[in-house]
């Protein structure tokens, strides 16, 4: 695919508009790489952005002042903080939920709710949630599923084929896959919700540049083989750290398997301690301490003091999926 390097278009007559005009509303370059990214994850539309903060907060504008979004209590730090700090601002209200608990879902939601959001695994506990049962519950009060698929990707898990309706992600992870480009996507079941998406995108000039959607377009290209042998070696750290006596807290992933090809990529674990955290994440050598994932190289991080660290202290300790000597 071309790299379409152009900010406008000419046009064929003073009539006459042809398909592309402004690189804002739409370009050559991005429109391929939504179009395979829709057909990965089996969406009506896939709509590229200049981050996955981009993508998540474009998604919140399916909503409006008065309604209410509820959210997995074990989320990344910068959608905790763009739903405390940014979505309320905007009226709207936001409660945190351990939402693999399927109970506390239904105590949660009211006749406001009109987004579930999660991510699952979740980030950085890795809590697996059943999504085929999460849909029901939410669909049947009138509400929209959001799943943020980073982790797993459309090669491992697909969402919209277990119930949810929109489904986002960070693609400067495994899209990516060489920590050399930011973008995100959001990806609709429906025609509706890929006009208002496409909407908001457009309105608000998000889009993904030209280069960079190529940059993402190479990345997809290694995207099966990358996750193929990071996975087979995320195996084997799992089994070593299993068998560490110091290791606290390890992660089932019987439910994980039912609704996906493999568990992912990413593993956590807890000690029980943060200094011997911190000393074991500084003693790593071939791993990197980096915030971010899903590029070539091994990366760790204590996620309470990085990715994390938006979340304050106060409300780490209150949710029992932020505790503080977790590796990531």
């Amino acid at each position: 695919m071309p790299i379409y390097q152009s900010s406008t278009f000419v046009q064929p007559s003073a009539t006459e508009f042809q398909e592309y005009d402004y690189t804002r509303s739409g370009n050559p370059t991005r429109s391929a790489l939504e179009k395979l990214v829709a057909g990965m994850e089996g969406a009506h539309a896939a709509f590229a952005f200049t981050s996955g903060m981009a993508a998540l907060s474009c998604m919140t504008r399916l909503v409006k002042a008065g309604d209410e979004i509820i959210c997995n209590a074990d989320i990344y730090g910068g959608m905790y903080r763009l739903l405390t700090k940014v979505a309320t601002r905007q009226g709207i209200t936001v409660k945190f939920v351990q939402i693999w608990n399927l109970e506390e879902v239904k105590k949660a939601m009211t006749s406001k709710t009109k987004i579930v959001h999660i991510e699952s695994p979740s980030n950085p506990l890795m809590m697996v949630t059943d999504i085929r049962a999460l849909s029901k519950i939410v669909h049947e009060r009138g509400a929209l599923l959001t799943v943020d698929n980073t982790i797993l990707t459309p090669l491992l898990m697909k969402p919209l084929e277990l119930g949810a309706d929109v489904v986002v992600h960070s693609a400067t992870k495994f899209f990516g896959g060489h920590a050399d480009v930011m973008s995100g996507f959001v990806c609709c079941k429906t025609e509706e919700l890929s006009k208002q998406i496409y909407f908001h995108q457009n309105a608000e000039g998000t889009g993904l540049a030209p280069f960079d959607c190529w940059l993402v377009l190479r990345g997809i290209k290694t995207m099966a083989v990358r996750i193929e042998r990071g996975m087979s070696n995320t195996v084997e750290v799992a089994k070593f750290l299993a068998a560490q006596p110091i290791v606290k807290k390890a992660v089932r992933y019987d439910l994980q398997m039912s609704q996906s090809k493999g568990a992912g990529v990413l593993l956590s674990f807890e000690t029980g301690n943060v200094e011997l955290s911190q000393r074991i994440v500084s003693a790593l050598k071939i791993f990197k301490i980096t915030v971010s994932f899903g590029g070539c190289s091994s990366v760790v991080e204590m996620p309470s003091v990085l990715s994390h660290a938006s979340i304050p202290k106060d409300e780490q300790a209150g949710i029992p999926c932020k505790p503080p000597s977790r590796s990531r």
